[in-house]
């Protein structure tokens, strides 16, 4: 007698139930149709969120008398306004010096900070703890306390009406990215420092040739968010620049542009040439972020891995 060999079924071969419809496919189609009320909801948030930039955009492309209008798409295109801003405001020489005083400040308190959170990291002293609790409670300090004593001691050094008020305060770090960069350097094999002074290396060889690579995430993770918020603040500039024009940064000269157009003040109401410059002034940011997104992602996961 021949033996007769029995062969299994395949997931897609076995019969389903008429009654209740149950496949393999089934659990799949359960799980889109749940994730379909978030999707929903991060449209609708991101919708709320991304208005105010669409706005920007299209009212920088119409007239004056439709620039308030709300209108998502313009009644009247117009390219005028690019054109013409350039000629209405020193805009180039506005975002020239944003630029150098953000790379500035951006730059040395990456440095600044690095350094000081490689100590804490790094070294073993007594204490360390109570050191780094007394760094970290300057942040609880509000800006609006420190402010007059700032001003008097950049008074005293002869810094008003210039650029350095507006940098200089970072060569001494910055208590939230001293902890973060320390948490960030917590995370290295100690293994690598050690074997690093075993090989001969300085201390400074060791931050340099070893936790400045390891990282580079962080690293540009601070750089941008300083560069972002030297760039977008207003307050410094207005304090220590003494109204010279030609120190003024972006959110300063859209300020003056304000008081220019504004009926109140005797203006036009040129506002759309405000709305032009706003967006050009946002296009940097922009770029920066696209340039630095893989490290910025790479950065943030990194950090929350490490719980």
């Amino acid at each position: 007698m021949t033996a007769e060999v029995v062969v299994p079924l395949s997931a897609e071969e076995r019969p389903r139930s008429a009654d209740t419809g149950i496949g393999p496919g089934a659990p799949r189609r359960r799980s889109r149709l749940l994730q379909v009320p978030f999707w929903v909801l991060l449209l609708f948030f991101a919708g709320i969120f991304l208005y105010p930039f669409v706005w920007l955009v299209s009212s920088s492309f119409k007239t004056r008398e439709e620039v308030f209008d709300n209108r998502i798409w313009p009644h009247t295109f117009t390219w005028n306004n690019f054109s013409q801003v350039w000629h209405v405001a020193p805009l180039l020489t506005w975002l020239a010096n944003s630029a150098w005083v953000g790379v500035l400040a951006a730059g040395t308190v990456t440095v600044s900070s690095a350094l000081v959170a490689f100590g804490f990291a790094y070294f073993r002293f007594p204490a360390k703890n109570l050191l780094f609790g007394l760094v970290l409670a300057t942040m609880m300090l509000p800006g609006m306390v420190t402010m007059i004593p700032v001003f008097l001691i950049w008074k005293d050094l002869g810094a008003i009406g210039t650029r350095l008020p507006l940098w200089g305060q970072n060569l001494f770090g910055s208590a939230f990215y001293i902890f973060l960069l320390r948490q960030f350097f917590l995370g290295l094999p100690r293994e690598l420092f050690e074997a690093g002074r075993v090989d001969g290396c300085s201390y400074f060889g060791l931050f340099w040739r070893i936790a400045v690579p390891l990282s580079r995430p962080a690293l540009i993770i601070v750089f941008i968010f300083e560069f972002q918020a030297s760039w977008d603040d207003i307050l410094k500039p207005l304090i220590y620049l003494n109204n010279k024009t030609e120190l003024f940064t972006v959110p300063l000269g859209l300020n003056s542009l304000f008081v220019k157009f504004n009926p109140v003040a005797g203006g036009q109401g040129d506002f759309q040439y405000i709305v032009t410059a706003s967006l050009l002034a946002t296009i940097p940011l922009i770029l920066l972020f696209v340039v630095g997104q893989r490290y910025f992602i790479e950065g943030i996961a990194t950090q929350g891995r490490k719980g």
